[in-house]
């Protein structure tokens, strides 16, 4: 879901010899580019690599935030490869590439590596960090998404958060598998993606350890730490299902478990729309302090518990879980197409209620529709190119949903199915453009789109009614009573958008 953005700073901490080398030549032997080329986060991730898989094994220690960790990253070199960037904020101790020492460097967030040899293009390379530090005390441009808590810490945020606890390619292109394994003081509990492997203790100390066999963007990689009640059962689709809970949630505990607890009939009710789930394990964790939104970590969402305070609310639930398909197996392939994420993970949670019978999904079109006038700046913001400052704003999630019904009213249930199941299948593990999925509802319905799409993703403005935008007269007319759905929407997406 969402964590205010910031810009890669600039405070240097030099750790070796400073290496910056300039750009590589085409076809020649050069560093790799310190940026993935995102327009509106061009320091995020990195080129000339693929990374294949992530092993982090961190020592964690709640009493003081003190973190120790190495990483192994698999990765294949996609040029000569004299040099490299990693995204990382902690103190790197030592690198190593191939088994051998190498030079390195540290400007905010970017870390320069040069390996004793060049890495020839398409070989094996091995890169090994050694690291340690108190997440919680650094800040980069301004700039800290670690959570820490009053028994743990939270590495749980967006567009950012692994550089604050491993070092890798922070952008949604490289997508990679992850074995993470997290020691903590005996009594302490800790959870993160896919299955848990194995847990053992020795000296005083736990060990948990995690697997994710599927490819994971760096950013959807997270563990919990604290004191957390943990259940363990089989899930939808015989997969292991794993919840957690804080202690500390107190009168929010019932409610919460009310509502994450449903996550198996949830992704059936999804798979049933958007087609066969893409991981292998399920679940949740809420935590009771630190946090006040939530986030599609993949395979187990994380739940503020203030989404909770007014009773049991499935529609987060829903929210992130979508999100399985839309954000974590189809991911964007820049930061400008942030719609695709939260456009449909939205519109899921009024296919949700219109299952439920608690409001169709155009009857909260209509409602969105009237409850903003003209004037508000609400439909300031295009979804589809909304800028940097508004990656995470309310029109993205609700207006974004709203051009999703529009479609529906144009081209049909069937046509829609179609192009949503379409795109899930043909982009799995992947990610995608909104240029690309308005080609594909084209292709799917026979109808040229421009008309609607330009009016709801990249046009100021209140789309008109009429049937070239999708939007019935119906929309025109206040509803004396809105739809049940409303009232739980709207308090979800005050904290899904809330800048923190």
């Amino acid at each position: 879901m969402f964590r205010r953005h910031g810009l890669r700073a600039v405070a240097a901490a030099c750790c070796a010899t400073a290496l910056f080398a300039p750009p590589a030549l085409a076809g020649g032997d050069g560093p790799g580019a310190p940026g993935a080329g995102d327009e509106y986060f061009p320091g995020y991730g990195n080129g000339g690599y693929d990374v294949s898989h992530y092993d982090i094994q961190v020592r964690y220690q709640p009493a003081d935030d003190h973190l120790r960790g190495t990483t192994t990253i698999v990765a294949k070199p996609t040029q000569n490869l004299t040099a490299f960037n990693l995204d990382f904020a902690l103190t790197p101790k030592s690198v190593r590439v191939n088994g051998l020492p190498a030079q390195f460097s540290q400007n905010g967030t970017e870390l320069t590596v040069t390996p004793a040899e060049t890495l020839p293009e398409g070989s094996l390379a091995t890169f090994v960090v050694e690291y340690e530090g108190v997440p919680s005390t650094v800040e980069v441009d301004g700039l800290n998404p670690w959570i820490r808590t009053s028994d743990g810490a939270l590495a749980v945020g967006q567009p950012e958060i692994s550089a604050w606890w491993f070092p890798g390619n922070d952008h949604p292109r490289d997508k990679a598998t992850f074995d993470i394994s997290v020691t903590v003081p005996d009594g302490t509990e800790a959870v993160a993606n896919g299955v848990n492997t194995d847990r053992s203790s020795l000296a005083g100390w736990t060990t948990w350890k995690w697997r994710t066999t599927k490819p994971t963007a760096t950013y959807l990689a997270f563990f919990g730490a604290g004191q957390y009640e943990i259940n363990q059962r089989t899930g939808a689709f015989g997969q292991p299902y794993v919840s957690a809970y804080s202690d500390g949630l107190g009168e929010l505990e019932g409610p919460a478990k009310a509502s994450v607890e449903r996550t198996p009939e949830v992704l059936e009710f999804l798979s049933g729309v958007l087609g066969e789930y893409p991981f292998e394990a399920q679940g949740g964790l809420v935590s009771s302090e630190g946090m006040n939104f939530a986030l599609e970590n993949q395979t187990r969402p994380t739940y503020s518990h203030l989404f909770f305070r007014d009773g049991a609310n499935t529609s987060v639930v829903v929210h992130e879980l979508a999100h399985q398909w839309f954000g974590d197996s189809v991911s964007v392939d820049t930061w400008r197409n942030i719609w695709i994420n939260e456009g449909f993970a939205s519109y899921a949670e009024w296919l949700w209620s219109e299952a439920q019978g608690t409001g169709t999904a155009q009857e909260l079109f209509d409602h969105y529709y009237a409850q903003y006038p003209a004037d508000d700046p609400f439909w300031q913001v295009t979804p589809g190119d909304p800028g940097k400052e508004a990656v995470f704003d309310g029109a993205v999630y609700d207006r974004g949903a709203m051009t999703l019904q529009a479609l529906r009213n144009v081209v049909g249930d069937e046509v829609l199915l179609d192009i949503v199941r379409t795109w899930v299948a043909e982009k799995k593990y992947s990610t995608g453009t909104v240029e690309e999925f308005i080609q594909l509802a084209e292709q799917k319905s026979g109808k040229q789109l421009d008309d609607l799409f330009n009016a709801w993703l990249f046009t100021k403005g209140k789309p008109p009614v009429g049937e070239a935008t999708g939007v019935p007269a119906s929309a025109l007319r206040i509803q004396a009573a809105p739809p049940a759905a409303v009232a739980e929407l709207d308090r979800t997406h005050a904290l899904l958008h809330h800048d923190h």
